[in-house]
């Protein structure tokens, strides 16, 4: 029962015979000794349970719109700089046949998560590779002909969602 302490002797060390349950104590702890000690829920869990790690390491150069073709953020970085894997996934799409999103790479983390990466000068991995969290999955281009950035998308359950409600806080963002 939750708040009783378990004593066992350890008879069987000294007289080389197992313990009969005459030599198990159970004492019960009041209570009281247990305020503020009871684990609450963690209201956050419902966003995922998963640790989504930054895929780049430049600024925010646009924050999360629901805009067409803006569903996410773009992070600045040097063109050929390496793209990480945010979260451990699955390899679901790898090319360039969506018009605006460049060379794309969707990965697919569970039943209700992908992220996606796009506007890569070079993809370094292919359709149904699994690839663990923070591994190199590509090296940043540029998007159309701008500066070099990287356009990235957190969907739960196909929708759109803020990248920055998941990631980590980093110091300056």
């Amino acid at each position: 029962v939750p708040g009783q302490r378990i004593r066992i002797s350890n008879l069987a060390a000294r007289t080389h015979s197992t313990p009969s349950l005459s030599n198990v104590k159970v004492s019960t702890i009041p209570k009281k000794s247990f305020n503020g000690t009871r684990l609450k829920p963690d209201k956050s869990s419902h966003i995922t349970q998963r640790k989504w790690l930054w895929p780049a390491q430049g600024k925010i150069l646009q924050q999360f719109t629901t805009r067409e073709g803006s569903n996410g953020i773009e992070i600045s970085g040097k063109e050929g700089s390496l793209v990480r894997a945010s979260a451990s996934g699955k390899v679901v799409y790898a090319g360039s046949g969506l018009r605006g999103y460049g060379n794309l790479l969707i990965l697919k983390h569970d039943h209700e998560f992908l992220s996606a990466y796009a506007h890569n000068q070079r993809l370094l991995v292919k359709e149904n590779d699994t690839i663990a969290a923070g591994v190199a999955i590509a090296e940043m281009g540029r998007k159309h002909t701008g500066r070099p950035r990287l356009h990235f998308e957190i969907r739960k359950n196909g929708k759109p969602v803020d990248p920055l409600n998941y990631l980590p806080a980093r110091i300056g963002d």
